[in-house]
This record gives structure tokens, C-alpha cells and sequence, in this order.
């Protein structure tokens, strides 16, 4: 099984997806954030059917980062229960798959 991972976050407002991919690409957590707006989310939320406007994003990095990816998330996230889910990348770009491994290596490692 690869160790890459994509990890989909949603958020309520742009400017909240746009503070968490920076940071997480600047600690070197993740590779890539994919910042999709617009999208419209329907779920039960206390009983009720919500229905929301929200911004996705489509995370890349590697399983071993993802209790520090989720903790990170928590911390600046506007929600009470953010969606913090992660999918295995079963296949793709041997050479894409790389960068993601060079991407979230630190310099010391």
C-alpha cells in the first residue's frame, strides 16, 4: 500500500482554507492543498438538515503526517467538528508520488 494520502477538509470561509494550507505547507506537512470554493454541502448536523455554502480542500501528503495534519486543522478551525477524512492514493505518478515524499521531508530528516 502507498504511503500517500489526500485529506479532505471543509471550511466555512475562503480566507479560513486559505490560513490552514499555509500553514500545513509551510511546516511541511503536506506537499499540495487544493482550494476548491463553492462547493454546497447538505448534511445532519443536532437534528436538523443543514444546508451550506463551503470551500474544500483536497490535501496531498503522507500517512505519517496526518495525526500532526489533524491536530493542526483542530487548532485553527472555526468548526466544532471540522471533517478531517483521509483516502489512500492507490495509484498515480511515480514522479508525483515522489515530490509528495520530498515535499513533507524535513531538512533534517
Amino acid at each position: 500500500m502507498a504511503d500517500e494520502i489526500a485529506v479532505f477538509v471543509t471550511a466555512d470561509e475562503l480566507e479560513l482554507a486559505r490560513q490552514i494550507a499555509g500553514e500545513l505547507v509551510e511546516r511541511r506537512l503536506v506537499a499540495c492543498v487544493n482550494i476548491v470554493p463553492g462547493i454546497e454541502s447538505i448534511y445532519r448536523w443536532q437534528g436538523a438538515v443543514q444546508r451550506d455554502r463551503e470551500v474544500l480542500l483536497i490535501i496531498k501528503t503522507s500517512r505519517h503526517r496526518f495525526a500532526e495534519i489533524e491536530m493542526l486543522v483542530k487548532r485553527l478551525h472555526t468548526y466544532q467538528l471540522p471533517e478531517i477524512i483521509a483516502v489512500p492514493i492507490d495509484h498515480g505518478s511515480q514522479e508525483y508520488l515522489d515530490w509528495i515524499q520530498e515535499s513533507i521531508t524535513n531538512e533534517h530528516e
